[in-house]
């Protein structure tokens, strides 16, 4: 697709950094699965333990071989702004946001960010870094785009969709560690090759979580991004006068910080590639485990 190559040619321009992070090794083929537990009044529960939780794959009861309470793995974080038209005046409050979640999250010895933006263009605004820095100074350029650029473009368009998965495919697929896409954006897709049902497939190869944060006054944006984020084990978030951004990526930031880690060998010998599914659950009537419901199983 067009939009991919431009990508891929701005990507070279600006490469992405290496990290050294612990991996596990392939042969075993750990499967990880990050999870959140809430209770009935939608508060999150810590200080649960391996054995209070149920892992099926496909059905199967798995054996939970690693558990952590707190997940100290390293954070790979995509923020992704939608810069089209409808977005406009949203936008400052968008940047200024982002800003002060950075902020809080970011553990410059552990983690990286990403930030790019996307209308009828996919571009890599500041590739993964762990430089506040460097976040803070590419952030104010995230904006709408020009009137000569819409009108060479012969109108707008939203790659909400193709966005997912170039984020996914080019920058999560080969990272280790915890990996989440934030998406800011009205959920409205427009001239995307790849359909909803697409980026939830790539994100789910990747491993990577969708926390979806709806901008939107009307509009069917909704319920795709409700689905991006269930099928990947994220959240859903609408910006309201109840819930405002910051009150927003407080509570990603409280859900990245409270994230059970689970990991396990599957009983199942891997022969072809396909997607498996996963159930996990809390054994504990009242709670409610947020996680991915299947997974990529590579040959």
């Amino acid at each position: 697709m067009s939009t991919r190559r431009e990508f891929l040619a701005a990507a070279a321009l600006l490469p992405l950094r290496a990290q050294d992070l612990p991996t596990f090794t392939t042969d075993i083929k750990l499967i990880t699965v990050l999870a959140t537990v809430t209770n009935r009044q939608g508060e999150i529960v810590r200080n649960l333990t391996k054995d209070d939780f149920l892992l099926l794959e496909d059905k199967r009861p798995q054996n939970i071989r690693y558990f952590s309470q707190e997940s100290d793995l390293p954070l790979t974080l995509g923020l992704m702004v939608d810069t089209s038209m409808s977005q406009r005046r949203v936008l400052d409050a968008e940047r200024g946001a982002s800003y002060r979640f950075i902020e809080t999250v970011l553990r410059p010895n552990k983690d990286q960010v990403f930030l790019m933006q996307f209308d009828f263009r996919i571009f890599m605004r500041q590739p993964l870094t762990n430089s506040l820095r460097q976040l803070s100074d590419s952030l104010p350029y995230v904006d709408t785009p020009t009137f000569n650029q819409l009108r060479a473009q012969s109108g707008g368009g939203t790659l909400l969709y193709d966005a997912v998965v170039t984020a996914s495919q080019e920058v999560m697929l080969n990272r280790t560690g915890r990996k989440a896409l934030i998406l800011l954006t009205d959920g409205e897709d427009y001239g995307s090759d790849a359909s909803v049902g697409d980026a939830i497939e790539a994100a789910q190869r990747a491993d990577t979580l969708i926390y979806s944060i709806l901008f939107a006054d009307q509009g069917d944006g909704r319920r795709p991004l409700q689905r991006m984020s269930k099928e990947t084990g994220g959240s859903f978030f609408e910006v309201s006068k109840k819930q405002d951004i910051d009150q927003i990526f407080t509570a990603i930031q409280e859900e990245l910080r409270s994230q059970y880690s689970l990991a396990y060998v599957s009983d199942k010998p891997v022969i072809t590639n396909e997607f498996r599914h996963i159930q996990l659950t809390a054994r504990q009537k009242g709670l409610t485990v947020q996680a991915r419901d299947r997974y990529f199983a590579r040959h």
